[in-house]
């Protein structure tokens, strides 16, 4: 069954959703924990103590107050629940699910400290990378975890309808003098920092990061991939992604 709005589907208003996963837990003889306010159209359980968070969205064209290619990952199917799994505030897991049911248990196996693969045998609809699994066993290291979370983001979610900026992140990702750095990504441009912890400046772009390391990599620049300096200096424009970051390594400070 399609949970989706529309002929002979739900009208997920504010608090629907809540309501409906609550009442299937209750047919399921299931303990959901109490949700909490936000966001308004989703449903949103956090356990505090387990550094846990499940958010179950609401179909796309349904979801209120929130732009949704920050939320919901490309090409999914847009009638169905999008359930998203987090650990101490990254993204591990998510996946569609076409019933309240799995929905409800991927949230409880999750809330209730179940791994990723446990949590999976519940609710077969939940995905996960290797690297979520790797991050479970070991937490990684903080740059380490940025650039998967970076990568993961353009490549699942709605960002991945630009393509060019994830093609400048798979290739810097394959340099570990770049590797090393945090990767910085602002209106689909890419650079890098000695800082692990994100500005706590407003709106901050590329030139004004604190701990901005090297060149700036432009995936629409005159159709080319631009390379600029930290003024916004032209550098040079190349034909591929691999071109580019070969600049920006060669460039890095303490290179010869």
């Amino acid at each position: 069954m399609n949970v989706g709005a529309g002929a002979g589907g739900r009208q997920w208003g504010r608090g629907v959703l809540r309501e409906v996963l609550r009442r299937t837990a209750e047919g399921l003889g299931i303990v959901l924990p109490e949700p909490d306010s936000a966001p308004p159209s989703a449903a949103r359980y956090v356990d505090e103590r387990l550094g846990r968070r499940v958010t179950v969205y609401p179909p796309r064209e349904e979801m209120t107050g929130s732009r949704p290619w920050a939320v919901y990952p490309r090409g999914g199917q847009c009638g169905d629940l999008w359930v998203r799994l987090e650990s101490h505030g990254v993204i591990v897991a998510g996946g569609w699910s076409a019933e309240p049911t799995e929905a409800v248990r991927a949230a409880v196996a999750w809330m209730s400290g179940a791994g990723l693969r446990e949590t999976r045998a519940q609710a077969p609809c939940i995905e996960f990378r290797p690297w979520a699994l790797v991050h479970e066993q070991e937490p990684l290291g903080a740059v380490e975890l940025a650039w998967h979370v970076k990568l993961d983001r353009y490549h699942t979610s709605d960002w991945g309808r630009f393509p060019r900026t994830n093609a400048l992140l798979v290739a810097a990702y394959a340099q570990p003098a770049l590797r090393r750095l945090t990767p910085i990504t602002s209106h689909f441009n890419v650079w890098f920092s000695t800082r692990i912890e994100p500005s706590e400046k407003k709106q901050v772009g590329f030139g004004l990061w604190e701990g901005q390391v090297g060149y700036g990599l432009f995936p629409h620049d005159e159709r080319q991939y631009g390379v600029r300096r930290r003024d916004g200096e032209l550098v040079a424009r190349t034909g591929t992604p691999e071109e580019a970051v070969a600049l920006v390594v060669a460039a890095l400070p303490g290179r010869p």
